[in-house]
Parts: structure tokens; C-alpha cells; sequence
């Protein structure tokens, strides 16, 4: 930071480039602009610019009240998620004899364009503006010269055949750009991609990120970036596989893929009796946390790797395996409170996606989650050097629900109910209903209510159980089907293909399955284009 002496000459010197003046403390609008400008550098001083809260247009000190709400406030703007990538800035109280000022120091970036609620900002003399197109190719020429990250290197094997770009155009751009910008914005899909980082100009190619993000053909230029899902029976990977899957599309597809994957087959909510004619849930892994965690290996981790990520699940834990260490300003020793960036192109691309926040609070929000879940802290084990096993316990049933069956007189004690070990839960589950028939008693309702559907049906026998009984389905894509039924009774062939992204081919083989295990009606599926699907 600046002395005093030096901060009192730019205040009564004009204001240039480098040095804004204000005597506002609330226009919060106004000061991302101006970090974002002062961010971008297009003059290329190489220097910092400062904006001075509480100061006249002639350099005096305008008196205003400096608290530490204000503070906070400004130093918010950086990690709001309306500037990105997100720039360097210091927020400090300067007094001085005629009263307090507050300084703002912002570093310039060394990956612009730096954007604010989606435009580029620059500044020219005095003057701050949105970008012009040819504002937009300096800087991006200034980012191809400070590439340092891999996913920001060319990809020179690459073309533009190989993204895309429909996906591009329509999905992740108008996420980046408002929407009367976007209708105006005439340039090439290269320039558009390059201002993203996505595409190189220099070398006429797509970067690493844009082929992450968008490849039409992930696998044959990045052969190790995909995830691999197993869920294990059992405590060890020496137990039968229950079912696997690999998510191996591109990342803005697979992404969504994963977060609708977890909600819908990882989460597993667990019916508790705590009346004779009450249940509550009880949730094994709760949404948000295990999202974060595997997107957190995949905005983090080393894609120059053969290795996929693995995303293992067993009875008593979940396990993700990420290639790539610690990096940068990140040790074992301030972990988690220091966060640096490995894919600072893919972390700022998931951030416009919705799938990272991008302001260091991940992994607290993720121990503050799981505690409340009583699934317990996660546990990170960085002894593999290249990569990081993270562990996130099955969760406990909560002591509120135990007081609840106890009280109700339908276990003795909390040892009827909670397994004192972690992965006992399957073990105890049996015992107590058999010690215990209140509690067994729903078990056996539920698996006569079965049975009756079952009878029901014509004798079909079922080799999976129904949704909502945590079943085993051989794909993930009839699971899919299956989800999208329930959603839209009169969806056609055709549009489960084109919301799956699979063929003719998958859908009838899914569809056969289905009728074949009683989840559809076997002899009339489909009457006046409507699907009826079995309870």
C-alpha cells in the first residue's frame, strides 16, 4: 500500500488511468466497474490502480465514516462472483487530518479480460468504458502472453471442428454476457471463444479448457478426463459391483450429468419411524456437500494425467480419488483456509455454469453441511503426493430422531437404533428389526407391499425394486428413462433421445427393460400416448 504522502499526491494530481476519485460509499455498481477496469490495464502500466472512497473531484478530503461494515462491503465486490476472473484488491482505512478515506488497490490481472456482470470494462485516461472489439483483442493478446496455467495452453492437435459450438453458442454464452450484448456482438465464434479462453488466436486452436468444456470427442484428446462411478456391496473393493458408470462426455455436459446423478442416486433418503404413523428421512449424503466435493476434483485436479477420477461409493463411505496435489499457495498446513487455482480457465467457466463459487468457502460450507447431516468431517489424506483421497462418511441417524423413537417407546435405547461403528448400519438395521418389532413391523409392511405389487402384476418377477427403494439399475440411462417418465407420462422416443443424448437404439433396449421389470405396464404401455407406469 501507499504512504500517505504518496496517496495525498494522486489525490490533488488530475485523475488518469490509474486513480478514481469518489466521494460515494454505497454505489457499489460503480466501484466494479472500476476494479474491473483498473483489473484489465489495457494502457499495460504494469502498476496497480487505486480508487479512493471519501474524496472530492479536487482532491479534498471528503469526511465520511469509515466503518468496518464498509470495509467488508467494498473488499465483497472481488469475491461476489460478478467479477471474473477475479482480480488482486486491497481494501484499506487511510486517516489523515482532515478525516478518513478509504483506499482500493487492484493489481492488474494476468488472465483479461476481466468481466463485470459480463462486460469488459477498461479505462483510458479518465475515462471508463465498456470495451470495443479491438479493446477486447489487446487484451486478449495480454492473456496469450501470461498463459501459465495448462488449461489456458493450446491445444495444437485440436481444431475448431472438435468443440461443439453449438453448445457454445447456446448454452455457455449467454450465461457470460447479458442478453442485448450478446444479440449485438457480430464477431467470430473464434474471437468469441478466445475472449473466454478458450481458443488461441495466435496459433489458430482451441486451449485445453476449450476442449474440456466443449470437445465434441472428449476421450480421444484427453483420454484420462472422464469420471469413474462404482458403487461397491460391502465395505472394501473386494465386494460385488453393484453398478458402474463413467461420465466421459465433455465437462459442460457431464457436469450436468453428475449433479443430476448425485441428487438422484447418491443423496438416498432413509425412512426413520418415530410415531407408529410417522417416518422422517434421513439423508445419506447430502446434496450440496457431495456435489461440492467431486466438483471440487474436477476443478482441481492434474488433466495432463492418464488417470480418471474415481468416484467410488461403498456401504459406509464415499471415496473421490483426484489426480493433481495441493497447488500453488495451497499446504498441508493452511488447508482449507488458503485455496489456489490449477485450472484457473475451467474453475472460472464452472463458476459461470453454476457448479463452483468461486469464493474459497467450498470446502467450510462442505464440513459445516456434513456435521449438520451427522455424517461427520470429511476426511482429506494427501500422502499420495499427485493426488487427494477425499472420505465422506454415511451419515448417522440424528440423536433428535433417536429421543423421538424412544420416547414413543419404539427402541429402548440409542443402541437399538445407531450402529456404534461406521459401516454397520446394514447389520444393525436387520438386528434391531428383529429385537424390536415396532420397528420391524414397517419393514414387513414394506416388503408385503411388494410382494402385492408384484402379484399383482401378472407374476413378473421384479430383480430390482422400485424408485425409492434405493434400487440397482444396470445403466445409468434407464434410471434416466425411467426418472423422465415419472416427470412427463406422454414424453416421446424422441425427445428421451434428445434430453439424453443417446440413441434409438438405447431407448428401446431401456424401454424393453423396464416392461420387462414391472415398471412400465408390459402388455399396454402406452395408451392415447400416455405411459402407464406401474407403483
Amino acid at each position: 500500500m501507499l504512504s500517505n504522502e504518496k496517496i495525498r499526491t494522486l489525490l490533488m494530481d488530475l485523475e488518469s488511468d490509474r486513480v478514481e476519485r469518489t466521494i460515494s460509499t454505497t454505489n457499489t455498481d460503480k466501484f466494479g466497474q472500476v476494479i474491473c477496469a483498473f483489473a484489465n490495464d489495457l494502457p499495460n502500466n504494469r502498476k496497480p490502480g487505486y480508487l479512493f472512497l471519501g474524496v472530492n473531484d479536487d482532491g479534498s478530503i471528503h469526511r465520511i465514516d469509515v466503518t468496518d461494515e464498509l470495509l467488508k462491503n467494498i473488499a465483497g465486490i472481488r469475491t461476489d462472483g460478478n467479477i471474473q476472473p477475479q482480480p488482486s484488491v486491497v481494501v484499506e482505512k487511510i486517516s489523515f487530518p482532515e478525516g478518513d478515506i478509504v483506499e482500493v488497490e487492484v493489481q492488474p490481472h494476468v488472465f483479461p479480460p476481466v468481466r463485470y456482470k459480463g462486460r469488459v470494462w477498461v479505462r483510458v485516461g479518465p475515462r471508463k468504458g465498456i470495451a470495443s472489439e479491438a479493446d477486447e483483442r489487446v487484451l486478449m493478446e495480454k492473456r496469450n502472453s501470461n498463459v501459465q496455467t495448462f488449461d489456458a495452453t493450446p491445444y495444437f492437435n485440436a481444431t475448431l471442428d472438435d468443440l461443439d459450438l453449438n453448445l457454445f453458442r447456446y448454452q455457455y454464452l449467454p450465461k457470460t454476457m447479458p442478453e442485448e450484448e450478446l444479440t449485438n456482438d457480430r464477431r467470430d465464434v473464434k474471437y468469441q471463444l478466445s475472449s473466454l479462453g478458450f481458443y488461441d488466436t495466435r496459433y489458430d486452436c482451441p486451449t485445453n479448457a476449450g476442449v474440456l468444456l466443449f470437445a465434441k470427442n472428449l476421450r480421444r484428446l484427453f483420454p484420462g478426463a472422464y469420471i469413474q462411478y462404482v458403487r461397491y456391496k460391502g465395505t472394501s473393493r473386494a465386494g460385488e459391483i453393484l453398478m458402474e458408470h463413467e461420465f466421459k462426455e465433455n465437462l459442460c455436459v457431464s457436469l450436468q450429468e453428475m449433479d443430476t446423478f448425485i441428487n438422484t442416486t447418491i443423496i438416498n433418503r432413509r425412512p426413520i419411524p418415530v410415531s407408529a404413523l410417522r417416518e422422517e428421512s434421513v439423508i445419506d449424503y447430502p446434496y450440496w456437500a457431495t456435489r461440492e466435493l467431486l466438483m471440487n476434483a474436477i476443478c482441481h485436479r492434474d488433466y495432463s494425467s492418464n488417470g480418471p477420477i474415481q468416484f467410488y461409493q461403498y456401504d459406509d463411505r464415499i471415496e473421490i480419488l483426484n489426480h493433481g496435489g495441493l497447488y500453488g499457495r495451497a499446504t498441508i498446513e493452511n488447508f482449507p483456509n488458503v485455496n489456489d487455482y490449477r485450472n484457473l480457465v475451467v474453475a472460472e467457466a464452472m463458476k459461470v455454469l453454476g457448479f463452483v463459487n468461486r469464493q474459497s468457502r467450498g470446502v467450510i460450507r462442505v464440513q459445516e453441511d456434513l456435521m449438520r447431516n451427522e455424517n461427520g468431517a470429511p476426511l482429506y489424506d494427501f500422502s499420495y503426493g499427485t493426488a487427494v483421497l477425499v472420505i465422506e462418511h454415511k451419515s448417522a441417524i440424528p440423536d433428535r430422531l433417536i429421543a423421538l423413537a424412544i420416547e414413543q417407546g419404539l427402541i429402548e435405547s440409542e443402541s437399538d437404533i445407531k450402529p456404534s461403528k461406521m459401516g454397520e448400519n446394514n447389520e444393525g438395521n436387520e438386528q434391531n428389526a428383529q429385537k424390536y418389532p415396532k420397528m420391524g413391523e414397517n419393514e414387513d409392511k414394506k416388503t408385503q407391499k411388494t410382494a402385492e405389487v408384484r402379484e399383482n402384476d401378472g407374476g413378473n418377477t421384479q430383480k430390482y425394486p422400485k424408485m425409492g427403494e434405493n434400487a440397482h439399475f444396470p445403466t445409468l440411462a434407464i434410471k434416466n428413462i425411467l426418472e423422465l417418465l415419472r416427470q412427463n407420462p406422454k414424453i416421446r422416443y424422441i425427445d428421451l433421445q434428445e434430453n439424453l443424448g443417446i440413441d434409438d437404439n438405447t431407448v428401446h433396449r431401456s424401454i424393453a427393460w423396464l416392461k420387462e421389470n414391472g415398471y412400465i405396464n408390459k402388455e399396454h404401455s402406452k395408451v392415447k400416448g400416455v405411459w402407464q407406469l406401474l407403483p
